[in-house]
């Protein structure tokens, strides 16, 4: 089967939430604070997905550590997956797959948008239409504060993260088509 690609389009507009029907279409967001070095590691893959094309039911969006700000894009998806940070105590650069259900189910606070995403993530199932989500999170052993730069295996694991990311995804697509 053949995908249709597009090059993915930066979008600053709450509007563009709102703008066409996104039920079919996917939501990859990263979070994470990019000035503390690998807990920035969601904002990072998102980044280097930018530079490459994704098929066009997958939309992609650096959350940062935007919390309540985001609450708009569950209302637009039915499918957001979300890309973190966690120190878990595996290997800096294991990848996990998780499907949290509460804010409880996230992994433990990092830095200070865990709790903005915590608190988001209680909001959204309190809302009428509750999309599926997804984490994938990325083990980190230690935090940064202003740096921008991510230890070499987090770093080494972004191309691993972003075909996890894909395969997921078309999986997730085929359901619903």
């Amino acid at each position: 089967m053949k995908i249709k690609e597009r090059t993915p389009v930066a979008i600053s507009s709450d509007s563009y939430f709102f703008e066409k029907d996104k039920s079919n279409s996917i939501l990859i967001m990263g979070v994470g604070n990019y000035l503390m070095g690998d807990e920035g590691i969601g904002v990072h893959v998102i980044q280097e997905m930018s530079k490459n094309i994704v098929p066009d039911y997958i939309d992609i969006l650096d959350g940062g550590t935007g919390g309540f700000l985001l609450l708009n894009c569950f209302e637009a998806y039915s499918t957001v997956i979300f890309v973190d940070a966690t120190m878990d105590g595996k290997p800096a650069g294991t990848i996990s797959l998780i499907r949290p259900k509460f804010a409880s189910d996230f992994p433990s606070a990092l830095s200070v948008h865990d709790v903005g995403l915590k608190d988001m993530i209680e909001a959204v199932y309190l809302m009428e239409k509750i999309p599926d989500i997804h984490l994938f999170t990325v083990s980190i052993e230690e935090l940064n504060p202003m740096t921008i730069e991510l230890n070499d295996k987090v770093k080494a694991i972004i191309p691993k993260i972003i075909d996890n990311i894909l395969s997921h995804s078309a999986a997730l697509h085929l359901k619903k088509s």
